[in-house]
């Protein structure tokens, strides 16, 4: 059976009726000069047609600068994000359509004929052909001293390693022995395997192509202890961090320094235009300011923003709704979120506490600890009761939501909850009524916090309240957000909070990989993701039997097509969670603000924020946001 991502069709124009591509203005001085080559020998031969109005958004006009903010500078990888460029991605709809890719096709659900769309380029110019995959799997994914650990998890299926292989320049074909539903959706990810690399650029620091003494001189002047820690320092295209590196993204890194101010370029390359023949992105810069995260809302609030999500809030609503109404230069959108969990609280299965370790192991006190937690209290208090109360799992609009998951375990009940805990045997108290652990320890239990929300500390405020009825102390450390992952992965946190699934939308189709223990980044068993992602090499096997049900169900799921036996499977991981509570969530959907400048047009006046799916802004299109005047906007 052979099947062909079509919705390209709904994007893209036919060929005989491409329409005529128009210079930039941006670049217009160095085509004039000879440094750059018109815009029709910079396009592929088949670019991304896209009919805006179609779409029901305008047609709109190049240049002007957009401004955003964030709040670290490894954050220029947001403009990765943002950006969206991929093999494959998301439209709004969440079905997936070829975007860097001319078309996708596949047969028996194994074998993925990857068509590359001819004349396509690299932001510097350079032809992107198959060499570039190429390079990733021979030189990258299968040099052990660049990748030590070996072809990554994502090319194993039911063990077996898959083949790629490179008919032609514009053909590359992924194959495995049995069906990989997994991997077209892992290319549109937010962050995406790049199973291509920019061959020409970094076989200068590859050993097997490199002159020697050049690389031995570059590897001493980059401060590394070898050439492939060079090689990896440089080859960063998540990161977004070395302005050197050719991408296919709308806009180029041009800052050569670490200032708190960072400038992407609109990418001379870029393989979209729209119906007129205009090419995206229609905004000529980006500029990414680093600053405080406490001093983004106000920011914000002071119009030096033209796009902002990241660092904002709902209880940031009420000054920025009085920003706009004061004559602001911008408009406060309130669009849906799509984490699974605005708040969630991760007991660590993992910590490396014994006693702790086989307390918080028990479900009965992870099922405590959510029955005493005054949801409503934190909704009214934090959210205004406009968010959704309950614990982890699928949100309201995911066609897998229940009410059954959303409430089990999520209701207040102090008497149940002390109840649980005294069936466990935790009955002995100190002097001042708090419980102790068998080894006689007071149950002070610390969760530990990126310290970024203050929503978070207000609810853990509050939680830290009713806990103290069940003779449970909360201390709550705020952390700086890497060296709370850290201490997360290592099992030195006891407890983190942080959001909840990213995808909090499934349908049967989607992965349910992620709801079993098969990566560290869920809190509550960072060990056993690590032995699955590390294929053993490190971390903890799952020895829960709910933990290893998750695992064997999610296999399960690999292995069949039929979307009834898919749903199944779903409602069954869904309910273990819910059962279990190795997320505590608290609240879900609860808005989340996006300021807007009042000149930018086609932004969505609704719409899911979300990390994936949909990569925040990516899926709705960045490259085809625009200002009405931008002549106007770049002189404020």
């Amino acid at each position: 059976m052979r099947s062909l991502i079509a919705l390209l069709l709904l994007l893209a124009l036919p060929l005989a009726a491409q329409p005529v591509p128009q210079e930039s203005s941006f670049w217009a001085a160095e085509v004039r000069s000879g440094d750059l080559p018109p815009v029709t020998e910079r396009l592929p031969e088949v670019p991304l047609v896209v009919d805006l109005e179609a779409k029901g958004r305008s047609f709109g006009h190049q240049g002007g600068t957009l401004r955003t903010l964030v709040s670290r500078s490894k954050d220029v990888r947001q403009m990765v994000v943002y950006g969206y460029a991929r093999l494959v991605g998301y439209a709004p709809d969440y079905s997936l359509y070829p975007d860097l890719l001319r078309d996708v096709e596949i047969e028996e659900g194994r074998r993925f004929t990857l068509h590359l769309r001819p004349g396509h380029r690299w932001s510097d110019g350079t032809p992107f052909t198959s060499e570039d995959f190429r390079y990733w799997w021979e030189n990258v994914a299968n040099n052990d001293a660049i990748t030590p650990s070996g072809p990554p998890d994502f090319m194993f299926v039911q063990d077996e390693l898959g083949t790629v292989s490179f008919p032609n320049p514009v053909t590359v074909v992924f194959e495995w022995q049995a069906p990989n539903p997994n991997f077209l959706p892992l290319l549109a990810q937010a962050s995406p395997p790049f199973i291509y690399r920019p061959a020409h650029y970094l076989r200068q620091y590859h050993i097997d192509f490199a002159d020697p003494e050049a690389l031995k001189l570059a590897v001493a002047r980059a401060r590394v202890k070898s050439w492939a820690a060079l090689h990896n320092k440089l080859d960063n295209m998540y990161k977004y961090d070395n302005p050197a590196l050719p991408t296919l993204q709308p806009w180029i890194n041009a800052s050569g320094n670490r200032s708190s101010r960072q400038l992407f370029v609109r990418n001379p390359y870029y393989h979209r235009i729209d119906a007129r023949g205009v090419q995206l992105p229609y905004i000529d810069v980006v500029e990414m300011t680093i600053v405080g995260g406490g001093l983004i809302a106000a920011k914000a609030n002071a119009g030096e923003v033209d796009l902002q999500a990241r660092g904002l809030d709902f209880p940031d609503v009420s000054m920025l709704k009085k920003g706009e109404s004061d004559g602001g230069a911008y408009r406060t959108l309130l669009w849906a979120n799509g984490a699974a969990s605005q708040i969630a609280i991760y007991p660590n299965l993992n910590f490396a506490d014994p006693a702790w370790r086989a307390v918080i192991r028990d479900v009965r006190f992870r099922r405590a600890l959510s029955l005493g937690i005054d949801r409503r209290m934190i909704n009214r208090a934090l959210y205004f009761g406009l968010a959704k109360e309950g614990g982890m799992t699928a949100l309201s609009s995911s066609p897998l939501f229940s009410e059954r998951d959303l409430h089990e375990w999520a209701g207040l009940d102090i008497d149940r909850a002390n109840a649980l805990l005294d069936e466990m045997g935790l009955t002995k108290r100190t002097a001042s009524g708090l419980r102790k652990l068998p080894d006689g320890r007071a149950m002070e239990f610390v969760v530990e916090t990126a310290g970024e929300r203050q929503e978070v500390e207000n609810a853990l405020a509050i939680v830290a309240d009713t806990w103290r009825d069940l003779g449970i102390r909360l201390i709550m450390r705020p952390l700086d957000r890497d060296i709370l992952r850290n201490r997360v992965y290592a099992g030195v946190s006891m407890a983190a909070v942080w959001y909840g699934w990213d995808n909090g939308l499934p349908a049967p189709d989607t992965s349910p990989q992620y709801l079993a223990p098969t990566n560290q980044e869920f809190f509550a068993w960072p060990k056993w993701g690590q032995y699955y992602q590390t294929k053993g090499g490190s971390g903890e096997p799952p020895d829960l039997p709910e933990a290893q049900a998750l695992m064997a169900l999610s296999e399960e799921w690999n292995r069949t097509q039929d979307a009834a036996q898919r749903r199944a499977i779903w409602r069954q991981m869904l309910a273990i969670h819910a059962d279990q509570q190795f997320g505590i969530g608290i609240l879900s959907e609860a808005p989340q603000p996006v300021v807007v400048s009042r000149h930018l047009r086609n932004v969505p006046e609704q719409g899911i924020w979300a990390f994936d799916p949909g990569a925040h802004f990516g899926i709705h299109r960045i490259d085809e946001f625009y200002f009405d005047d931008p002549l106007q906007q770049v002189n404020q």
